[in-house]
């Protein structure tokens, strides 16, 4: 486009360079006041002035590269020391106003027509729209993420395969077991009890609220994939309030062997191994 090609562009570009680390500055003390922090985010607000201020010369989708590039690092900056986005978009929208008014004190000194000032005010707000844009959906992208992955580590935590011996291994469950858990449960059970090479599984639900008919399905699955690997499954934990609901669903655990405690399934289980012995 015509216009990008002014010398007053590349003015207005010079302007913004040389004040960078000055505007960086000022943000970085104006932000440590407001929010009683001290976030280093100085490189970050430079690449970003920079970034606005060579955009100004660029096309659209030369613009929009280089503004997604920054975008990405910050929201991976963001995410990894635990700051809220709003953080970016106030940067962001800070250099939106502060560059705007040097574009506007430009147009005075340079006498730019009305149409001129428009399309240089219109190419310098897409470029920090965009900037908003790529930042926040970078941001929810890398945050999604490491929840993913920090559920997925208190999952492997919560539904631990113990191996008691060379050939026993223990899954004690705590707490409630929700689809998404249940469905993990069955994945570990059936990777961990291959991986040890098991012969018996002691699965414990001392510490098992409730037994409904979805987690009673779900165990049962576990069972049953389990004793396809040639693995045999002992219970342990039924209490008397599950043992009651789980008659009352109708399930039936008579082929299953079940003890009262684990001390006693850990008994049972090495007592008959011994026994082969």
């Amino acid at each position: 486009m015509q216009y990008i090609q002014k010398e007053e562009l590349h003015a207005i570009r010079e302007i913004v360079l040389q004040r960078k680390e000055e505007l960086a500055e000022n943000k970085r003390e104006d932000l440590a006041e407001s929010h009683n922090i001290y976030t280093e985010l100085t490189t970050f607000r430079i690449e970003l002035l920079t970034t606005y201020a060579d955009s100004l010369l660029m096309e659209k989708e030369a613009a929009n590269e280089v503004i997604q590039h920054w975008g990405n690092n910050m929201a991976n900056l963001l995410v990894n020391r635990g700051l809220p986005l709003n953080l970016a978009l106030e940067e962001i929208s800070y250099y939106r106003d502060v560059i705007g008014e040097i574009i506007k004190e430009e147009a005075k000194n340079n006498d730019f027509s009305l149409d001129a000032f428009y399309r240089v005010i219109s190419h310098f707000n897409t470029i920090v729209d965009n900037a908003i844009q790529f930042v926040s959906k970078s941001y929810v992208k890398d945050y999604t993420e490491k929840i993913n992955y920090a559920q997925y580590a208190i999952d492997e935590l919560s539904v631990p395969v113990v191996r008691m011996t060379e050939e026993i291994g223990i899954l004690p469950l705590v707490g409630d077991l929700d689809t998404k858990r249940a469905q993990y449960l069955m994945e570990s059970a059936l990777e961990k009890g291959s991986q040890y090479k098991l012969k018996w599984l002691i699965i414990d639900l001392s510490a098992v609220p409730i037994i409904d008919t979805m987690v009673a399905n779900q165990l049962f699955k576990v069972i049953a994939g389990l004793q396809l690997l040639g693995i045999e499954v002992v219970i342990s934990g039924i209490r008397p309030e599950i043992a009651q609901t789980m008659v009352s669903l109708g399930i039936k655990i008579e082929e299953i062997k079940s003890f009262s405690s684990l001390h006693q399934a850990v008994q049972y289980t090495n007592s008959f191994i011994e026994s082969l012995m």
